[in-house]
């Protein structure tokens, strides 16, 4: 099955990538992230993941639309600014799978412990059925800590806040 894999970055792709591909999976990623705050932030991640991806042989097509208004206008807007998030950039990544003829989508937010697992399934189901385009739903946090140890050994750029403005202050904040 031709898959594609929204990335946000290259360590939160090595396992994904490794578990589609001994499934026997045509992979290729897709970097769509307007979330990603400041620009230098979005620009290390980018460069980070292409870099890992020609080592890996991953086909990646990267969105450079850095729509950062939309996204704080839509995440300021909402009543809760993660949900917003996943559907902006999930939405991307389905509507680029139609327009490709790929055979399903996943990504690696299903990597992340940090992200909201059951929300990221259940707006790439809704997605699925806007689009037409499967969801291929793969609880990948099972592989973490391989992940973490394999992107350490490839000596990947490795962030601490998930890439938005908010998180990157709540990072620095002090507890309340």
């Amino acid at each position: 099955m031709k898959i594609l894999l929204h990335t946000c970055c290259a360590p939160c792709t090595v396992y994904p990538l490794g578990v589609l591909r001994e499934r026997g999976h045509e992979v290729s990623g897709y970097f769509y992230n307007p979330n990603i705050h400041p620009y230098a932030e979005f620009e290390k991640r980018k460069e980070t993941l292409v870099a890992f991806a020609r080592g890996a042989s991953l086909p990646l097509e990267v969105d450079e639309a850095y729509e950062l208004d939309a996204f704080l206008r839509g995440a300021l807007g909402a009543g809760d600014r993660c949900l917003f998030c996943y559907r902006m950039r999930l939405e991307q990544a389905f509507r680029h799978a139609g327009e490709r003829g790929l055979h399903a989508v996943t990504t690696t937010l299903l990597y992340s412990k940090y992200q909201r697992h059951a929300a990221i399934t259940t707006i790439a189901s809704e997605l699925s059925e806007t689009y037409g385009v499967p969801f291929l739903y793969e609880d990948f946090r099972i592989g973490w800590q391989e992940g973490v140890e394999t992107a350490k050994r490839l000596g990947l750029y490795r962030q601490n806040y998930c890439g938005c403005l908010f998180s990157e202050r709540e990072r620095h904040r002090p507890p309340r």
